[in-house]
């Protein structure tokens, strides 16, 4: 097992790393909206949240060598299943017609009030 420290991602905000790597696939913790720079929250609704998720998905796959087009399994966190038709938009555009398996569910809270939070697996080839 390989701990991934991503440069460009936010950086964690605890005992944790950005992935785990084991032979060809890549294990990501779970990101929130956070600016990389400032590591402040990026935007107040649910697809302004999502889009800078999944840019930061983006990054930690890049550093590891992967794409968002090699990811087989999403699991979803949000804050309310109210924003879920506004997350799927944007979660659609950003995997350009790539369909990963995928759950979703609404949790109590998440970290710094964010109101999504995405994880994944993703091969490494």
């Amino acid at each position: 097992m390989k701990q991934i420290f991503a440069k460009k991602a936010p950086a964690a905000i605890g005992p944790y790393c950005h992935a785990i790597v084991h032979n060809d696939m890549a294990f990501c913790s779970g990101q929130i909206p956070l600016d990389p720079k400032t590591m402040e929250l990026v935007g107040s609704t649910i697809e302004e949240q999502t889009l800078q998720v999944m840019k930061n998905i983006e990054t930690v796959l890049s550093e590891i060598g992967t794409t968002l087009n090699k990811i087989i399994k999403t699991t979803i966190f949000l804050d309310t299943m109210d924003d879920f038709l506004g997350m799927n938009k944007v979660y659609e555009e950003c995997l350009k017609g790539h369909k990963p398996a995928r759950s979703t569910v609404e949790v109590g809270r998440l970290p710094k009030d964010a109101l999504v939070e995405i994880e994944c697996i993703a091969i490494i080839q």
